[in-house]
């Protein structure tokens, strides 16, 4: 069974970082593409960051020279470093494997607060 396990969220306040991790089933981390979401109260899950299989990375728009995502290939996992964080970065965050023509897998998710 293909397992995500997110961990690393917390409280923080502003200005101040956090560092999740994902740990990925070996059988489908190396043909993955790996992204991060987020949902925040009252608002649509959106993606966040990705690193595909190529290691190839994306980020969206608010995120961009904040946040770092990365593969670690050894230990099947991703990192989202995420630095300088703001309130509006408050929102569950979740670890979501994409395998093309097969669909995606998603972890539990991971509480990230952001105090004013």
């Amino acid at each position: 069974q293909v397992q995500l396990v997110e961990s690393g969220g917390g409280f923080v306040e502003a200005g101040g970082s956090l560092r999740l991790s994902c740990g990925v089933s070996k059988r489908i981390f190396a043909i993955s593409d790996i992204n991060w979401y987020r949902q925040a109260p009252g608002k649509q899950r959106e993606l966040v960051a990705g690193v595909t299989s190529a290691r190839r990375r994306r980020y969206v728009d608010s995120v961009k020279g904040r946040f770092t995502n990365s593969r670690d290939t050894a230990e099947n996992r991703v990192y989202l470093q995420m630095n300088n964080l703001r309130p509006d970065d408050t929102a569950v965050y979740y670890c979501n494997a994409h395998l093309y023509k097969v669909g995606d897998y998603w972890g539990q998710g991971i509480q990230v607060n952001v105090s004013s």
